[in-house]
């Protein structure tokens, strides 16, 4: 019962934080606007009708509630529910709104569609490795670790005591769903799919699209087998969980390059996304770091190895497919390992970094915040008897 509240409360919560706040922070362009921060004016009415509509920021609002999502993930099971309304909405409406114009808004210091390019190529996360898992999976970082592990999950000795989830067949619904979602995810990127090429009129941005999705795919099926074989020599079984998990690791990783790499890069974009997510939860364990669900190591670790991989494999030609509508005679740095040097290897980085930062500086004090004034974190009588029946009224 929590855990379906908490997914319900990201849609309604987000739906309104992002519609009062979020949308304009995020893709505003009246005169407050700058490369940081978007209009401050108050709810959608004030954005011009002219740039976007109805229906952008609809699709737009569907990655903010993801974010929260993926937090919600890292403090499972022993986090109070009002702090969970508290950090959903600020989550949705400021922290991820402000990242989001800065990656994806025209007028953003990092975006790669803007009038002064970082590095001369501004940053590549086409459908959100960094805007979206990133951020989600930095702020679960920070309230996990205020929070502490579950009660029962590190025996006194510090060593880790296994807490299986109890439903394995939702958790392979779920990323069936999730395979599903995220061809509309990456795929549907594509702000203007029918707009075609100059000389060239049998081609346009839908020519990246079919790509797009079959690298999507490839990189989430091979993060999932190397997972599953990997995870087979370390403990000694198969584990469909662990390749589910594997699965959403690859897709996280392949979701910033989707549409500018080949795909036999995006092979390599799974093959080491899914060591990104083996040696992350390890050291979790050995950190005493208790994410329920993986969602730090997943959408965190395999998020920043994404935005890396994009500036190291992307391909020149798709570049200016995705962000110049493949005009002729245009010329963008591209991936360091096909011959494009540094410059979108730097700009990758930079977002890394600052996407930390900023999420660090915000949801790190607001989770310590709560902490102390008690509001975060259950009683050990009411984890230990279960949030369903302490808090909700019963089983699902």
């Amino acid at each position: 019962m929590n855990i379906m509240l908490t997914n319900v409360v990201d849609a309604v919560v987000g739906s309104i934080s992002y519609y009062l706040f979020g949308f304009a922070f995020a893709f505003g362009d009246g005169s407050n606007s700058n490369p940081f921060i978007g209009t401050s004016y108050f709810a959608l009415k004030d954005i011009p009708s002219t740039t976007y509509d109805y229906s952008y920021f609809l699709y737009q609002w569907a990655f903010a509630i993801a974010v929260a999502g993926i937090t919600s993930g890292s403090i499972a099971e022993r986090t109070q529910f009002s702090a969970y309304l508290v950090f959903s909405f600020f989550l949705t409406g400021f922290v991820y709104p402000i990242v989001a114009h800065w990656v994806w808004s025209s007028s953003g210091w990092l975006s790669p569609s803007s009038s002064e390019l970082l590095f001369g190529s501004g940053a590549i996360d086409f459908a959100g490795s960094g805007v979206v898992h990133l951020v989600g999976g930095i702020a679960g970082l920070w309230g996990s670790f205020i929070e502490g592990p579950r009660v029962g999950r590190f025996d006194a000795f510090g060593k880790p005591v296994e807490m299986r989830g109890h439903n394995a067949t939702l958790v392979v619904l779920g990323t069936f769903l999730l395979w599903f979602g995220w061809f509309g995810f990456n795929p549907g990127s594509f702000d203007k799919i029918l707009v075609a090429y100059p000389d060239s009129t049998d081609q346009g941005n839908w020519t990246g699209v079919g790509r797009t999705a079959v690298t999507t795919t490839l990189a989430g099926s091979t993060a999932a087998i190397v997972t599953l074989f990997g995870r087979r020599l370390l403990i000694g079984h198969w584990d469909g969980l662990d390749a589910c998990n594997g699965l959403l690791g690859g897709f996280v990783a392949i979701t910033s390059g989707c549409s500018v790499v080949e795909p036999w890069a995006a092979i390599v974009c799974g093959f080491v996304a899914a060591w990104v997510l083996i040696g992350l939860n390890i050291l979790a364990l050995k950190l005493n770091f208790d994410d329920p669900l993986e969602a730090t190591q997943l959408h965190g670790g395999c998020g920043a190895w994404g935005l890396v991989f994009t500036g190291l494999f992307a391909k020149e030609e798709f570049v200016i497919q995705a962000y110049d509508s493949g005009d002729r005679g245009v010329t963008r740095p591209y991936g360091l390992l096909m011959g494009g040097g540094w410059a979108l290897l730097g700009a990758q980085v930079v977002e890394v970094l600052v996407i930390v930062g900023w999420v660090s500086l915000t949801m790190g004090p607001l989770f310590y915040g709560l902490h102390r004034l008690g509001l975060l974190r259950i009683s050990v009588d009411e984890e230990v008897a279960g949030l369903d029946i302490s808090k909700h009224g019963g089983y699902a």
